[in-house]
């Protein structure tokens, strides 16, 4: 097989590198600029004093950079004036060249001054903003539903947060005022080259249309090119990854070579773009230069015979030579940072997108949790029946009535579910991939609200309560466990707000994880790695298990939690589970279904809808879908389908 044709047979990978591209293409330009620059603009309204005194800072310094030209070409008209008198055989006085010469040390002394002022105060401008931008960000976040992030990848969300937020910043505090100094440069040495002579104004104005063609024109195409580099290095990135990542996988089917080959072959297309890129890039300068140069050539010419005619002083012509580089010079310099603010205004845009997503709705809870010194949680009715009934303990009763959930407007998912399950009941939940268990979970959880029907808590609507509140009663100990950095010790109390030392070895221990965890050097106090990966799976398993006994919920959820252990491993989980579940609701996922005989009920989902629940006893005596799907399991049966 060609590597063209592996490529090809690895649809995925490349509808990811499609989806990559398209994305990068959208990220150049905003598609609302103008709106999206009035908006950028409010952010800094806040710093208006700050705004104003950058501005006052680069409009100076841009005004007295103009000067310094003209003061440069009376310093050279002085010492002309004076080798003239010297010739003459009078003596030579330095007097009016020290005048110059101080004005013009003034001149640029004011101007560093000016620009010292400016990046300074413009650099807490830009870090305070992106400072409370990300806040902002930070904070939407956490306000956000389930399913945008379901929509978007943590690259994309950590792109916004970082990437477009630093571009915003680095063009802030490059960029904007860049562009005013050159403005001002451009029109004020328009302005004294015509106030001076407009024939030797004439040549930097004829050049000027090419010089924009030069640089427009090879911007314009580098940035095509640029942008398949960075396709290409992405797609050069994704590949490494995917090959270091999944190496004993391509080790196993002795694929080496052919890693190898589509690496060269990627790695060679970078080169040839990358190359390209930099050369077409790279010729505008020279072209620029090229352009300067032949008008330097033409302003000696005709500034000779001026001067020759007596018309110019030579210092005049010195200033006019100046004057036309700062008039030429921005056409270079706004047409490269006209593409990098479209850039900024892009992660802009995209911020803003983000800032604009709809929100979880607010709660509005009728009923709030007490925890008593008892330790009891209590639900206190509405205050009509508050003084006839008192207050109700949470006993753990769930039920879905007539529940309706769609994540697609035209595509139902869950139609009509009754469900009811009795306080310290255990509870299973099975069926095929996409029967919607997860979704169950989601709607039980309010990641999701239900688009029909209620799901109680004791017989009130989780509606009813507030999302923190409701969230508070369960604990979750899922299949893909989830350990962040920092030490075990941290990681199994973060099941518990200010959880003691003791508290979270006894959970530890509970958990069978404690004499593990004394192996370790450093004990309790061993660091772990990101999503905890210099440990093994079975004892981040288990870690979580520990931090779910610390939590001591009132409703367990569990997503087949001993599925990545040994059977040693397992069995000592399956007591822990004892004592973990013992008292409080129970909900268990199950994809092996040996682990749920004991089950109080097993709810059989099939395309949204309960088809069957009962004990395991009871659904197996039936011989229906349940049946098959465990037959199939230990006779080596085909499991049924959705479909069937």
């Amino acid at each position: 097989m060609s590597i063209k044709q592996s490529k090809t047979s690895r649809p995925g990978r490349m509808n990811r590198y499609q989806a990559y591209r398209q994305k990068q293409k959208n990220m150049d330009r905003a598609e609302n600029a103008k709106g999206t620059l009035k908006r950028f603009v409010l952010l800094l309204k806040p710093f208006w004093p700050l705004v104003l005194l950058v501005s006052f800072c680069a409009l100076t310094a841009a005004v007295l950079n103009t000067l310094s030209p003209k003061m440069m070409g009376d310093v050279v008209d002085a010492i002309s004036d004076q080798v003239d008198v010297k010739l003459a055989g009078g003596a030579i006085s330095f007097e009016p060249i020290k005048m110059t010469l101080l004005n013009l040390f003034l001149i640029y002394f004011v101007s560093s001054i000016m620009q010292f002022i400016q990046q300074y105060t413009l650099a807490g401008i830009s870090q305070k903003l992106v400072c409370s931008l990300r806040g902002q960000v930070n904070e939407k976040l956490s306000r956000l539903p389930l399913k945008y992030f379901d929509r978007n990848t943590k690259g994309e969300i950590l792109s916004k947060i970082i990437n477009d937020c630093d571009n915003l910043s680095n063009t802030l505090q490059t960029n904007i005022t860049t562009v005013i100094t050159n403005s001002v440069q451009f029109v004020g040495a328009l302005a004294i080259m015509l106030y001076y002579s407009a024939t030797l104004s004439a040549i930097p104005i004829a050049f000027l249309p090419v010089s924009m063609a030069i640089s427009f024109g090879f911007s314009r195409i580098s940035k095509k090119l640029f942008r398949k580099h960075w396709e290409q290095t992405g797609e050069l990135n994704g590949h490494v990854e995917e090959m270091y990542t999944g190496h004993n996988i391509v080790k196993i089917f002795g694929r080496e070579t052919a890693s190898v080959e589509e690496f060269n072959e990627i790695n060679e297309n970078l080169y040839h773009i990358t190359r390209k890129a930099n050369f077409v890039s790279g010729v505008a300068a020279p072209l620029l230069r090229l352009v300067n140069n032949i008008t330097f050539l033409l302003f000696c010419i005709v500034g000779g015979i001026m001067i020759i005619k007596g018309s110019f002083k030579l210092g005049t012509v010195t200033s006019f030579i100046q004057y036309a580089n700062m008039f030429s010079s921005p056409v270079t310099n706004i047409g490269n940072i006209i593409n990098t603010i479209q850039s900024a205004l892009a992660s802009a845009e995209r911020v803003f997108r983000l800032l604009d997503e709809e929100e979880e709705p607010q709660d509005a809870p009728k009923y709030e949790l007490l925890e008593q010194e008892t330790e009891a949680v209590y639900f206190p009715l509405p205050k009509a029946a508050e003084t006839s009934q008192g207050l109700q303990p949470v006993s753990g009763a769930v039920a879905f009535e007539d529940v309706s959930f769609r994540y697609l407007e035209n595509k139902p998912l869950i139609d009509n579910m009754h469900i009811r399950v009795e306080p310290g009941q255990l509870a299973a939940i099975v069926g095929p991939t996409g029967a919607g268990k997860t979704t169950f979970v989601n709607l039980l959880m309010r990641f999701y609200d239900v688009c029909g029907g209620a799901i109680t808590v004791d017989g009130i609507d989780i509606r009813d309560l507030s999302r923190n509140n409701l969230r508070s009663l369960f604990g979750m100990v899922l299949q893909d466990t989830w350990l962040f950095r920092g030490t075990i010790k941290e990681n199994i109390a973060y099941g518990r707000e200010g959880a003691t030392d003791e508290e979270v070895i006894e959970a530890a221990k509970a958990a069978k994880v404690h004499h593990f965890i004394e192996t370790l050097p450093e004990g309790y106090e061993t660091q772990l790695d990101e999503e905890g990966s210099n440990i093994s799976q079975g004892q981040r398993q288990l870690l979580t298990i520990a931090r779910a006994l610390l939590a001591d919920p009132d409703i367990l959820i569990l997503d087949e939690a001993t599925s990545s252990v040994d059977t040693r491993t397992e069995l000592q989980i399956q007591e822990a589970m004892k004592t973990l579940m013992a008292n409080r609701t129970n909900f268990v996922i199950a994809h092996r279904l040996s682990t749920i005989k004991m089950a109080d009920v097993i709810l059989v989902m099939r395309q949204g809808k309960i088809v069957e629940q009962g004990t395991h006893s009871d659904l197996i005596a039936q011989e229906g879908f349940y049946a098959a799907l465990y037959h199939s399991q230990y006779t080596g049966g085909i499991p049924p389908e959705d479909g069937e």
